[in-house]
């Protein structure tokens, strides 16, 4: 599941937003998951996770005019996809609102 959307400011400020929203959502559900890890290289953020038995991975990047969510869906989150992708591309719009 691959979703763009534009970051309105610098990659810089970009990847501050992207870190302050990565700690809301930890302490926000955090005890949903476990095995949680994401480091950055460069611009782009590598993040996994388990919860509740389903492992997901992906990457953030950062461009010098979008934020581009790669993710990896497990199987049985399919029939959700559409679900899920209009959750996230509704938090990441609201994430970099200006």
């Amino acid at each position: 599941m691959r979703i763009e959307v534009p970051h309105n400011t610098t990659r810089d400020k970009a990847r501050k937003i992207v870190e302050l929203k990565l700690k809301a959502l930890e302490s926000q559900y955090g005890h949903y998951a476990n095995d949680l890890d994401h480091q950055w290289q460069g611009d782009t953020l590598h993040f996994s996770f388990k919860a509740k038995g389903f492992t997901g991975k992906g990457t953030l990047e950062i461009t010098e005019s979008n934020a581009i969510i790669d993710g990896k869906l497990p199987l049985i989150a399919k029939p959700f996809e559409s679900r899920i992708r209009s959750t996230v591309e509704r938090e990441a719009e609201e994430m970099f609102r200006a």
